[in-house]
């Protein structure tokens, strides 16, 4: 697992379509890497909350979601897909990524720098199973920091959601 602040490890992996995607070839100013799933509702819950989000950062922002879980079926990574044009979803069958990056479940959430350093980790929000209702969005507030120039505090926080479903040795 990588801690803030420490080299992201770069790998490639492709869309649905068969497009590969490489951190070596991220362009935009930062990249949030969202370990998604098409059956958690956390998942669900923190896209409904990246539609605003996208829409304020543009494009300085990019978001490509990893779909981890050895049991995500293809054909629902190309159904999300088709519904949301310009989605980056890309498939980590056999959790290579999300092993290195030190994920455990769907949404957990990587924000990386244009010099591949990984400034934040963690939670969408502070929502819980107790706590229903966001009092602080960890993520926005990461991303506005490094958008200021500034630093994210807190720069990991505990992820919550889904358990991403590993392949047994």
């Amino acid at each position: 697992m990588i801690r803030s602040g420490e080299r992201a490890p770069d790998f490639a992996l492709q869309d649905p379509n068969g497009q590969v995607y490489s951190l070596e070839k991220a362009r935009a100013r930062l990249l949030v890497l969202d370990f998604w799933s098409s059956e958690c509702p956390w998942s669900a819950r923190a896209e409904a909350e990246f539609g605003r989000l996208e829409s304020a950062w543009g494009e300085q922002v990019a978001v490509w979601r990893v779909a981890s879980n050895a049991n995500e079926p293809l054909e629902a990574l190309q159904a999300a897909v088709a519904q949301r044009p310009g989605l980056v979803l890309l498939r980590d069958e056999r959790h290579i990524v999300a092993d290195a990056y030190g994920a455990q479940t769907t949404p957990h959430l990587f924000v990386i720098d244009a010099a591949r350093v990984l400034r934040y980790q963690g939670a969408l929000d502070d929502v819980t199973f107790r706590q229903r209702a966001a009092t602080r969005g960890y993520l926005a507030e990461a991303v506005g920091a490094l958008l200021r120039g500034g630093t994210p505090d807190p720069a990991e926080t505990p992820a919550y959601g889904c358990a991403i479903v590993r392949v047994s040795a």
